[in-house]
């Protein structure tokens, strides 16, 4: 992708940029279970091709999740293109808390660095990054938290240096595993999103996938041709057995298929372009709803108290945070909502965190989560912003209640 937008710049010398691209390369040999010798290998390799492009280039280790601000997963739709003053101040506000922080308390883990380093990630960070992968107990959980936080990764470095635009490399026969993949994983209500040629979920950012006219075998054959200098690093599913994970399974499918019938990804593929960007029912005239918490996509599911299938499987699965008690056995505790109708009103209950964070994600996501049995190994930006989501709904839901009794109280004016 890259030695074409060269290419297409050598053809005609006249030709400005409107634009000024930069290369990101993420390091991810800590989630590949690289040496640190290994990854100082890549690194260098990387280092030596990009210095030839001739375009701004940034290396970035995945470890930088466990520093970056937890305003990365908020959408900034309503600040217009290639405006970032307010992202750069809140991710200015977060390193400045964490530096305070830090003067208070030296004996911090984590102490706050840069958005984009100039060394290598401290030994905290890429040992906190392994102790993730190694809680997550399937491979298709790993593949797809590696993608999210790469993602994640990847966007905080575009606002932060001003990007509107993210290309991918995608291929048409990647995207086209990508979208059975998809299906399986139970992300079919973010297909477009996911396999179209743009993606603009983000806001402020938009990611564009322009080698999705070309196959897999064109790539290959495009690279040995004209001698394009490639790094191979070890992905988190390298040595894995077809049936390890579902990414692994669906690419042996399509790909044999594909060698018996040549007209099997292109047929994918283009499927894939038929498939609409549709808002759910309920968000179309108004505001965009809730988004998820992971992937940032509008939530596809409904609440565990809803009359669904969904709703009643989700009701049946999240713990009971506050059993029944018998009525003279009622708690003596004073309530944050008294004055506001009792128990009926009560907002604030022991919740428990894992749920509090389950139901901030999409059905895919949640799936996912299935397979992390502790969210503490997550990185502080996805729990603060957890966190800061439950306090806010909370919020609203006691200034809904005092709407609800000030209405009961001006419906009974005789009472006092």
């Amino acid at each position: 992708m890259l030695w074409q937008v060269l290419e297409g710049l050598s053809r005609d010398s006249a030709k400005r940029l409107r634009f000024v691209p930069g290369v990101v390369y993420a390091d991810e040999g800590a989630a590949c279970g690289q040496s640190p010798e290994d990854r100082a290998k890549t690194v260098a390799e990387a280092k030596l091709v990009l210095q030839s492009v001739g375009f701004p280039w940034h290396i970035v280790a995945l470890e930088e999740v466990f520093s970056l601000p937890p305003s990365v997963l908020r959408c900034s739709a309503r600040e217009p293109v290639g405006t970032e003053g307010a992202y750069k101040a809140a991710v200015d506000s977060f390193l400045q808390q964490q530096h305070a922080l830090g003067e208070e308390q030296q004996s911090l883990p984590c102490p706050p660095r840069p958005p984009i380093r100039a060394g290598p990630p401290t030994a905290g960070q890429t040992e906190a990054l392994s102790t993730l992968f190694s809680s997550v107990e399937t491979l298709t959980a790993k593949e797809e938290l590696l993608r999210t936080l790469r993602t994640h990764l990847i966007l905080h470095v575009a606002r932060t240096h001003g990007y509107s635009k993210v290309m991918m490399g995608d291929s048409c026969t990647r995207l086209a595993i990508k979208l059975m993949t998809s299906l399986a994983l139970g992300r079919g209500a973010f297909l477009a999103w996911d396999t179209g040629f743009s993606d603009e979920r983000h806001g402020d950012v938009v990611v564009v996938r322009p080698m999705r006219e070309h196959t897999l075998k064109e790539v290959a054959f495009y690279n040995r041709l004209f001698a394009v200098p490639s790094v191979f690093t070890p992905a988190v599913d390298t040595k894995a057995p077809e049936k390890a994970s579902i990414h692994r399974l669906m690419e042996a499918f399509i790909l044999r298929l594909q060698a018996q019938f040549p007209s099997t990804v292109s047929t994918v593929y283009r499927t894939s372009e038929k498939l609409v960007k549709a808002p759910r029912d309920g968000c179309a005239a108004g505001t965009p709803g809730p988004r998820c918490l992971l992937c940032m996509c509008v939530l596809d599911v409904d609440t565990a108290d809803s009359a669904t299938a969904f709703g009643a499987q989700t009701s049946s699965q999240l713990p009971q945070t506050q059993p029944p008690v018998a009525q003279a056995e009622a708690p003596t505790v004073s309530c944050c909502c008294t004055g506001m109708g009792g128990a009926r009103h009560c907002c604030r209950t022991e919740e428990d965190p894992r749920a509090r964070v389950i139901e901030q994600l999409c059905y895919g996501c949640r799936v996912n989560m299935k397979d992390l049995p502790s969210l503490d190994p997550l990185p502080p930006y996805i729990l603060a912003e957890a966190q800061l989501r439950s306090q806010r709904a909370e919020a609203e839901q006691i200034q809904e209640y005092l709407l609800e009794d000030r209405e009961d109280e001006d419906a009974r004016p005789g009472e006092s």
